[in-house]
C-alpha cells in the first residue's frame, strides 16, 4: 500500500507556516522590545503570548481545516523553520557574554 502526499496541501501549509512563523517571531520581538521600556513588563509580555499563541493556533485550525493532514504537517514543519531562524538570528546579533 503507498501512501498518497496531497502537494498542493503540503504547500499550502508551508507558506502558512512560514508566514505565521515570522509573524509569530516579529511579534516576540517587538513585544520583548516594547516589554523591556515599559513599566508594565509582565503586562505586556502576557499580552503579546496571548495574542501571538491565539492568533498561531486560529492559523493551524483553519489550515488544517481546509487543507488537512498534509498542510498541518506542512504548517509544522515550516514554523519549526522559521523559529531555527529566529533563533540563530537572535544568536548571531546577541552581545558577546562579559561585552560591556
Amino acid at each position: 500500500m503507498m501512501m498518497v502526499v496531497d502537494w498542493t496541501a503540503l504547500l499550502l501549509g508551508l507558506a502558512a507556516g512560514a508566514v505565521m512563523g515570522a509573524v509569530f517571531f516579529l511579534g516576540l520581538a517587538l513585544g520583548m522590545r516594547l516589554a523591556l521600556r515599559s513599566r508594565n513588563t509582565i503586562g505586556l509580555l502576557s499580552l503579546s503570548a496571548v495574542l501571538r499563541i491565539a492568533a498561531l493556533l486560529l492559523a493551524g485550525w483553519l489550515i488544517v481545516a481546509h487543507g488537512g493532514p498534509w498542510a498541518f504537517a506542512g504548517y509544522g514543519l515550516a514554523f519549526l523553520a522559521a523559529r531555527f531562524i529566529a533563533t540563530t538570528l537572535a544568536r548571531v546579533d546577541a552581545p558577546a557574554e562579559g561585552a560591556p
